[in-house]
């Protein structure tokens, strides 16, 4: 027998709704089993900026190919990593 789902609070400020949430359990409030999956095809995935040393050649030889293909060199640099990582 499912117990009866208790209405979510109003809040005041985020503040109140962050403690009230660190103290109690969504389940009490909503029946997780009726929840449908979505997606947010909008939505860009996070990226992180890194330094990379690469001589001086080995950059000129990448920057090419980009420019051969007409993408940005650092596109092309994610997109072979991203493939090397797939045939590993």
């Amino acid at each position: 027998m499912n117990k009866p789902l208790k209405p979510v609070p109003s809040f005041a400020t985020e503040s109140e709704e962050r403690e009230y949430w660190e103290q109690h359990d969504s389940t009490e409030h909503l029946d997780w089993s009726k929840a449908k999956r979505v997606t947010f095809p909008n939505l860009k995935p996070s990226t992180k900026t890194i330094s990379l040393r690469l001589p001086q050649h080995l950059l000129d030889s990448i920057k090419a190919a980009a420019n051969s293909r007409d993408v940005p060199y650092q596109s092309l640099i994610k997109v072979w990593l991203q493939e090397k990582l797939h045939s590993h």
